[in-house]
């Protein structure tokens, strides 16, 4: 019987990748979207970075672009999922790709930090904790670090998609 590593999930990461490796996924998420873009017919630039271990993929409307059909979260989040695939079966490799569509990452980011206000205000109104939904382990990291500049403290509860945060006070 063959010994064989489990692939790594979101809550249990790959090794850190190298330099090199990161640019690579770069490379190979682009070139998926910029095939995706171009069967779809929409315009859009595409700027890739590698930072804390990850690769991240930027794609900003180029103009009379009509990219916004692209940015809902659930549509990022799945063309997220698409193209972690593509560069997996690319790379061999395990890939932790972040994808932002017409800032909809920093949009989503917006919405957190008012989850976060709002369990932070059933707080102050007398409750013991404030659970949120479940969410991505980036969004969740998002949330770990707003409330941490609230004065609060939080901790990731639950396993796979019921992964959710629940804030206490400090």
């Amino acid at each position: 019987m063959s010994e064989t590593t489990p692939m790594p999930t979101e809550d249990a990461p790959a090794p850190e990748a190298s330099e090199q490796e990161l640019i690579d996924e770069g490379d190979a998420a682009a070139d998926y979207i910029e095939e995706l873009l171009d069967i779809a017919d929409i315009d859009g630039d595409i700027d890739i970075d590698a930072r804390a271990g990850r690769s991240y993929l930027s794609v900003t409307a180029g103009d009379g672009s009509n990219l916004r059909l692209l940015s809902k979260p659930d549509t990022v989040a799945a063309l997220q999922e698409l193209t972690r695939l593509a560069v997996q079966s690319r790379t061999g490799r395990f890939s932790r790709l972040i994808l932002d569509i017409a800032g909809s990452r920093d949009a989503r980011a917006t919405e957190l930090a008012t989850l976060v206000d709002r369990a932070i205000a059933r707080i102050e109104e007398g409750a013991a904790s404030a659970s949120l939904p479940p969410m991505s382990s980036y969004e969740r990291k998002i949330v770990h670090d707003v409330v941490a500049e609230r004065g609060y403290t939080s901790e990731s509860e639950g396993e796979g998609r019921d992964r959710h945060t629940v804030i206490t006070r400090a």
